[in-house]
């Protein structure tokens, strides 16, 4: 008899409960998810002399180190 009362209770409260709005993205000044972009073709020259194309390092991590004076 317990179980019961408090399964129906339970259902009521559930189904009384307000349905959760969704997040204001607006409000936090978040942007959706975007998947990425590719990287662009380029190649450089190594400090050993020879020219490695980033599609040559295709499969395997590559870390660039990018700066710029402003």
């Amino acid at each position: 008899m317990r179980r019961a009362a408090l399964r129906a209770s339970l259902a009521l409260l559930l189904l009384a409960a307000p349905a959760a709005a969704a997040p204001d993205f607006e409000a936090f000044q978040a942007q959706p998810y975007a998947p990425p972009k590719p990287a662009p073709a380029f190649s450089l020259p190594g400090l050993d002399g020879r020219i490695t194309a980033l599609s040559d390092l295709c499969g395997r991590v590559a870390l660039l180190f990018f700066w710029a004076t402003w």
